[in-house]
């Protein structure tokens, strides 16, 4: 399987969720390079830039704690094979697998259009989400710093903002978070999965290092900013005997609270995620499988409101059980929700820019 190396999909299987065609051999020279020249050792990871209208999307999910977020990236180069993100690869003709960690796109235009949207004379101050489709402080935002401008209007605009990553390039934009944090208008939610380095290679090959991740929420702290630790998925027979240890680890560095999510598997991520068990954990699959679908009610995955974040039957209560007493043993008395000030807020305005 070429590309295998440094990404978590090990194919590029594509989606026939939207009936959309699947290339053909068409006589050009992609139908035989490999036969010419051999597979391909390494995937180059290509970003293609976006215009769009606007971006703030709304929902009103009653399972998730915000209405509006920002998403300035499609795809990410994280390759957590887990992704619940990866399916929307799919509407752009794209592969949910390989394509979704190396065929990436981007909002430059992003911050202009916030601006204009917190200008409206309609608008409706609620926390405004970044990182809830795919991690605003992957790679690629080192180059774009999209994420970071996003920030700088809402720090001038007194906005409130939850941000979730598992990157400690988060800790680059502490001069603009903590003045905010002062004000109460923000907080992090940093995902730690592992404290395995080898298994978080092979879960998420292009994210952070545990270590760093421990660092970053530790800076984070001392500088004022609550975060909360967001230990999630929970993998039955991969990674749910670390429970107690993440606990710990995360509280020690300075987690004001943690939570979690058991493994979700929409659409195309589940056969993904299979063909990973088959690749990393041959051995116990099936053990894997059998227990997901024992908190997902018999299927791969549950999509409905009210369980789909929390899992149901004895394994899920298990997990919640685990969950409580080891935030209560470290004094964590809440799952992660925390309250930032609405009342602050200033529409920008452009009233400057004429002197």
């Amino acid at each position: 399987m070429p590309f295998k190396n440094g990404r978590g999909a090990t194919n590029n299987q594509a989606s026939t969720r939207f009936n959309l065609a699947q290339r053909e051999a068409d006589g050009d020279w992609l139908d035989e390079f490999e036969e010419i020249d051999g597979p391909a050792s390494k995937l180059r990871t290509t970003v293609t830039e976006l215009k769009s209208k606007t971006i703030i999307t709304r929902n009103s999910s009653p399972d998730i704690g915000f209405s509006q977020s920002i998403n300035a990236f499609a795809g990410c180069e994280h390759g957590c094979i887990y992704c619940f993100a990866r399916p929307t690869h799919a509407r752009m003709d794209l592969s949910p697998g390989l394509d979704f960690e190396s065929r990436l796109f981007v909002k430059p235009e992003a911050a202009r259009l916030l601006r204009a949207e917190l200008a409206r004379p309609r608008y409706v101050v609620r926390t405004i989400a970044m990182g809830t489709n795919t991690d605003p402080y992957q790679p690629i935002e080192g180059r774009y710093r999209i994420t970071r401008a996003c920030i700088e209007v809402l720090a001038a605009c007194r906005h409130p903002l939850m941000i979730t990553t598992k990157s400690d390039r988060v800790t680059r934009d502490l001069d603009l978070l903590a003045p905010m944090a002062a004000q109460e208008l923000v907080a992090v939610a940093l995902s730690v999965t592992s404290l395995d380095p080898a298994l978080s290679r092979k879960l998420e090959p292009r994210a952070p290092h545990p270590r760093k991740r421990l660092a970053a929420i530790r800076a984070l702290s001392e500088a004022g900013v609550p975060v909360n630790a967001c230990i999630s998925p929970i993998i039955p027979a991969i990674n749910d005997m670390e429970i107690e240890a993440l606990v710990e680890a995360t509280v020690e560095a300075g987690a004001r609270s943690v939570s979690n999510i058991p493994v979700r598997l929409p659409f195309e991520v589940a056969p993904l995620f299979r063909e990973w068990l088959a690749e990393h954990f041959p051995d116990r699959a099936d053990k894997v499988m059998h227990q997901i679908q024992s908190i997902r009610g018999g299927r791969d995955n549950d999509p409905d409101f009210g369980t789909r974040m929390r899992g149901q039957g004895p394994y899920a209560d298990l997990i919640r059980l685990r969950f409580d007493k080891a935030r209560a043993r470290h004094g964590i008395h809440n799952d992660g929700r925390i309250s930032l000030r609405k009342d602050l807020f200033v529409p920008p305005s452009d009233q400057g820019r004429l002197f």
